[in-house]
């Protein structure tokens, strides 16, 4: 059985060394130090240590992920998942994570409630990437749907409004058909339902301006006329048709653009 003959503090705050007969044996933290009431001449044997190195090894791993959620709030699988790239044994993250919830220092319900409000104040993304990132962080299925009910369907429709105006504004040089299909895209990408994408498109009540279209139709059959002046005349304009064709363009305005480009010799050319 050995002796405590000395305790020193170390630099770093709470924690210090012990000394078993003058030589230095172990580390712990200021809450071990108490728990175990260690002190000089206290004599410890085997059990004892091992006791005193488990508790040390949970105090110093409790800290561990006190420092990590000191910045955020994070998930339960968050912390396990930093406590185990730490080399902390899975027994002793359970210790932690059992206290952790104790404190509401952990709570799922709370983080995901959180999350989705802080999403709804400074993001422009739907529900489906909400409860995807979510998913990601280890939330309940059940925990997420009930933090996105704090997504009201009248904010929901809000925020939905705002992108779909955003998009129609960015591409609003495209066909009228591709600038719907652009739109709906974007929508569903940013995490909106399907149901609610529909709804947004009838609430931009766009309409189709046969002068807009045109200009769109202009730009976008000049961008693609240069783009094949490498190929023969007539299949330089079989080339600009297919292209402006899948860009959502009428075959009557595109056949009207292609007669108004002037004729060319033929001349060899290369597919």
């Amino acid at each position: 059985m050995a002796t405590i003959t000395k305790i020193s503090a170390q630099k770093r705050k709470g924690r210090y060394n012990i000394f078993l007969d003058e030589q230095y044996a172990f580390p712990v933290s200021e809450s071990v130090l108490i728990q175990f009431r260690l002190a000089k001449g206290l004599e410890i044997d085997a059990q004892l240590q091992a006791k005193i190195t488990a508790a040390e090894a949970k105090a110093q791993s409790y800290q561990l992920a006190l420092n990590y959620l000191a910045h955020q709030l994070r998930s339960e699988m968050e912390v396990r998942r930093y406590l185990k790239q730490h080399d902390v044994t899975y027994p002793v993250r359970q210790q932690v994570i059992e206290r952790l919830h104790q404190l509401k220092l952990v709570d799922d319900a709370n983080y995901a409630a959180s999350y989705v409000r802080t999403m709804k104040r400074t993001s422009d993304k739907g529900p489906i990437v909400i409860q995807k990132k979510l998913q990601e962080k280890g939330i309940a299925p059940e925990l997420i749907l009930n933090a996105l009910d704090l997504y009201s369907d009248e904010a929901l429709l809000a925020s939905g409004l705002k992108v779909a105006q955003k998009l129609a504004y960015r591409y609003r040089r495209l066909s009228f058909r591709q600038q719907q299909q652009k739109i709906r895209l974007g929508l569903r990408q940013k995490g909106y339902p399907q149901d609610l994408v529909s709804q947004l498109l009838d609430r931009l009540d766009l309409q189709k301006d046969d002068a807009t279209e045109w200009q769109a139709l202009v730009q976008q059959g000049q961008k693609a006329w240069h783009k094949n002046a490498r190929y023969p005349d007539k299949q330089r304009r079989q080339k600009t048709k297919q292209q402006l064709y899948r860009k959502g363009f009428a075959l009557l305005q595109i056949d009207r653009f292609l007669a108004e480009q002037p004729v060319e010799t033929e001349k060899a050319g290369n597919d």
